[in-house]
């Protein structure tokens, strides 16, 4: 994973597909389309002559859940998408629909 810092940005390049999986997984637990973005917190020190990673918390308000919502299953393999951050998924017939920005995604196809 490549490490890039600019003042108080810093990016994350995954440098093969297993890094990619992570980051992504990273993204989805940090990120929420509502609100409740979650933020990375140093836990102990880290002294690179003498660690081998460095350790961070995962701090902030948990969203809703996705038992919040009503129950909603796709009738057959199709796209749903969310109306206010157009992020979209592939679903098979009886996947549950799933919540985003609040709501229920909704069925494209």
């Amino acid at each position: 994973m490549q490490i890039n810092i600019d003042k108080n940005l810093v990016e994350f390049t995954p440098e093969n597909s297993e890094e990619k999986v992570k980051i992504e997984a990273l993204w989805r637990l940090l990120v929420d389309c509502v609100r409740f973005n979650k933020k990375l917190v140093p836990v102990g020190e880290y002294i690179a002559q003498r660690d081998d990673f460095a350790r961070f918390a995962i701090e902030g308000e948990k969203g809703e859940s996705v038992d919040d919502f009503a129950e909603a299953y796709a009738d057959k393999d199709c796209r749903c998408y969310c109306q206010t951050c157009n992020k979209y998924v592939e679903l098979k017939a009886g996947d549950r629909i799933p919540a985003c920005c609040g709501k229920l995604m909704e069925v494209l196809d």
